[in-house]
């Protein structure tokens, strides 16, 4: 059985994974674009492992990193949801919103459709109180989403991500953040990050 109900918008659909959304997956983890603010690709075993684990916590949280599936065509556009951070953050704990989009969904706004249905999933139907968004500071594409769909710069606005070694290029991450109350004014200011300021998404899940 579905651990949620698919989320619908005006052009996609956010649902549980299927078996078909395996290969498409792995195709994506190991598009060296895709991942380039990634440690490293991923392979089939780990990509399929990763679904594997998102279905879990689905089952057992009501949330997690889900498919992303076309309206129009059915055709599978990547990952995007909300999950646990499950390292030791020095923000944490938290709840994490991301997304992962193959190249040929790029530049559409798919990856902002998805994390705007998921944060009200999470405010509403999660009843969470603040969600997370993170990534390499070199990541421009997932930082331009991240003030989009409403989120500001956490305070600290920076931090090391545990998991990766002194001197790594991506070990440097952007920190940013949204609560329930910001959320709920930016859908009577919809124009984004720059229209509330508060004090309040590694880059392991972004396009």
């Amino acid at each position: 059985m579905p651990s949620f109900t698919p989320i619908e918008t005006p052009r996609l659909i956010l649902r549980p994974w299927r078996d078909a959304d395996r290969e498409p997956f792995a195709a994506l983890n190991a598009d060296p674009i895709v991942m380039r603010h990634f440690p490293q690709t991923i392979g089939r075993d780990a990509s399929d492992a990763f679904i594997d684990r998102m279905i879990a916590l689905a089952e057992r949280n009501g949330y997690s990193f889900a498919a992303i599936e076309s309206r129009a065509d059915g055709a599978f556009l990547g990952m995007a949801g909300i999950g646990d951070v499950n390292f030791d953050a020095p923000f944490g704990p938290a709840v994490e919103i991301g997304w992962r989009l193959p190249r040929h969904a790029w530049g559409r706004g798919i990856a902002s459709e998805a994390a705007r249905a998921w944060l009200r999933y999470g405010f509403t139907t999660a009843g969470l109180e603040s969600i997370v968004s993170f990534t390499a500071t070199t990541n421009e594409r997932s930082e331009a989403v991240m003030r989009r769909i409403g989120m500001v710069r956490a305070e600290p606005p920076t931090f090391d991500h545990p998991l990766l070694p002194d001197g790594h290029p991506l070990r440097r991450h952007l920190l940013y953040v949204i609560t329930r109350h910001r959320w709920a004014a930016t859908l009577r200011h919809p124009q984004g990050g720059d229209v509330i300021r508060e004090s309040s998404g590694p880059s392991i899940r972004r396009d």
